[in-house]
């Protein structure tokens, strides 16, 4: 007999991707709970942006910025 999450997971796969969609958001946000780390990464985020936008900095291709992190933590 399945448990309650098996059940649970058998009955949101046969939901349609958009509806896997909306409720995969829903739960991510139900799990970003501290209001305040939030708004932390907001506003490193806007900086990084701010920073992007004026020149101050340079955006890297995915390719090169996961290379050279995958170089500087081996393992």
């Amino acid at each position: 007999m399945p448990t309650s999450l098996e059940a649970l997971q058998a009955e949101v796969l046969r939901l349609s991707p958009s509806d896997r969609s909306r409720l995969l958001e829903r739960l991510i946000v139900s799990l970003d709970s501290d209001a305040e780390v939030e708004a932390a990464w907001d506003a490193v985020a806007d900086a990084r942006e701010n920073e992007v936008n004026s020149g101050a900095a340079s955006a890297v291709p995915l390719e090169e910025a996961m290379t050279r992190l995958e170089a500087r933590f081996k393992g």
